[in-house]
């Protein structure tokens, strides 16, 4: 008689089988031959009910091991064990503070995000030649032909922007990161395609910290433009700063510590030695923050900013020339739904030394003639006033077009010392078409006009422009 016993020996229950199958059949001849007939003796018998019991336990041996099998393969893989600290109770005090708890597991992301844009277009009139590609009031001539001849071709990627940026639960509120970047030169860098930051930001729960929008902004503000600059009159400024947010939601209010800083006009006396010794001193930051109210039919913000500006008289001749003034400005602004393919945005901006948070504005102080004729400081520094305001409207005409259209309005209340052609007033308007013929692409035209008014000599200056701009997205998120 033959035994099959279908294990691998190599398991260990496999291996006892096999030992216990030689310990008690010393010999499987015995067998595998033909029994020749004889007696059957009581320890005939006996043998063969032990042999039918050994068959029934090898039976259930193979299904067990067969099931175990089973599990093995479908159980993930088995890790060693490791002795583990025990954790210290919250309770207990600890000789550094105690981390934060990781909350984060598949819950944190990661985003890639930006767009590549082509902008092409026909300015009909004189700009600066650093701001082809805007419209700006305040880059418009200042006299005539400044910037002559009329009409000029352009095209440029300077909107072209690249940015990342991350999200994770933590114990203490949500820890946020951001950076951003973009292509289009300013300051020395002015006319240029040049990489250039726009966001440095982190934020954890109420606080943050880094470059962003000011608190005295209102970014839903902007309309849905091909332009890249924007309305005048609105107040669009990325600062350096530490934010406390109490209080995040449909309603919000967010306070900010701002990085200072102002600028000067010299006006009609820029050429006195006297002035060339004025140096500025910013030894406070610019006090910021918001309040917004949200509710079904859009929000209501209000928005404040203080300042100190001050300047020193570092010559030593006998007149004093130094100075402090108090920036001080508001800022109210709103969308409102109209409809569910209408929306409305709105701007109202007033105060004094505010001009650098206006997104097209001159200096924020000017040069007056001191009342009374003091000899020691015949000319003083002056908070320029000012007001603006922004109305605009976005319009969806179907999934795949939309249109925007507006205008904004600037106007400085100059000082006495200003030059005739210095900047006083700035108008900004446009209307586009823009076409989305499948996710993540824009196509577009828009007609935009700008127009600046001097001080005193009564010079005006206007440009229009046609603008094309074809537009493509892409954003990538992980989650970890």
């Amino acid at each position: 008689m033959r035994i099959n016993i279908p294990l691998s020996w190599r398991t260990p229950a496999g291996f006892a089988l096999v030992v216990a199958t030689l310990l008690l059949f010393p010999s499987s001849s015995a067998f595998s031959q033909t029994p020749e007939p004889t007696p059957q003796t009581p320890e005939v018998e006996q043998l063969k009910k032990r042999l039918q019991q050994l068959e029934q336990t090898v039976q259930e041996l193979k299904g067990q091991i067969d099931t175990i099998e089973t599990k093995k393969k479908s159980a993930p893989a088995v890790v060693e064990a490791t002795y583990t600290e025990p954790a210290i109770p919250a309770e207990t005090p600890a000789t550094e503070p105690a981390k934060p708890q990781d909350n984060s597991k598949g819950e944190s992301t990661f985003q890639i995000y930006g767009f590549a844009m082509l902008d092409a277009g026909y300015q009909f009139k004189q700009n600066h030649p650093d701001w082809f590609d805007v419209i700006r009031p305040t880059k418009l001539p200042s006299f005539p032909n400044e910037f002559a001849p009329n009409g000029k071709t352009y095209y440029g990627v300077r909107q072209s922007r690249l940015g990342v940026k991350s999200s994770t639960p933590t114990k203490y509120g949500e820890l946020k990161t951001l950076f951003e970047f973009e292509l289009f030169g300013t300051g020395v860098d002015a006319g240029q395609t040049t990489f250039r930051l726009r966001h440095a930001y982190g934020e954890l729960g109420q606080f943050g910290a880094g470059q962003t929008w000011s608190p005295f902004m209102d970014i839903d503000v902007f309309p849905n433009s091909l332009e890249y600059w924007g309305p005048n009159g609105m107040v669009f400024f990325r600062n350096l700063q530490f934010r406390w947010m109490p209080l995040k939601g449909r309603n919000s209010v967010t306070l900010a510590l701002e990085r200072p800083g102002a600028s000067g006009d010299q006006g009609v006396f820029s050429d006195r030695i006297e002035l060339q010794g004025i140096r500025p001193k910013f030894d406070l930051p610019d006090l910021s923050g918001n309040v917004r109210f949200t509710r079904d039919w859009g929000y209501f913000q209000v928005a404040g900013m203080l300042r100190r500006i001050k300047w020193v008289d570092t010559t030593d001749d006998a007149f004093d020339l130094g100075g402090t003034e108090t920036g001080a400005g508001l800022n109210f602004t709103s969308n409102v739904k109209f409809t569910q393919n209408d929306t409305g945005r709105f701007a109202f901006v007033f105060g004094q030394g505010i001009q650098n948070y206006m997104n097209d504005a001159p200096v924020d102080v000017g040069i007056e003639l001191t009342p009374g004729g003091d000899p020691r400081r015949p000319i003083t520094g002056v908070a320029l006033p000012m007001w603006s305001m922004v109305a605009f409207l976005d319009h969806n005409w179907n999934k795949r077009f939309s249109t925007a259209i507006g205008y904004s309005f600037m106007d400085i209340d100059n000082s006495n010392g200003q030059a005739a052609n210095a900047y006083h007033r700035g108008h900004y308007g446009l209307g586009n078409l823009l076409y989305y013929p499948t996710d993540n692409v824009m196509i577009g035209g828009e007609f935009q006009w700008g127009r600046r008014e001097n001080f005193l000599d009564g010079f005006k200056a206007d440009d229009f422009r046609i603008q094309f701009s074809f537009k493509y997205n892409f954003s990538k998120t992980f989650a970890f």
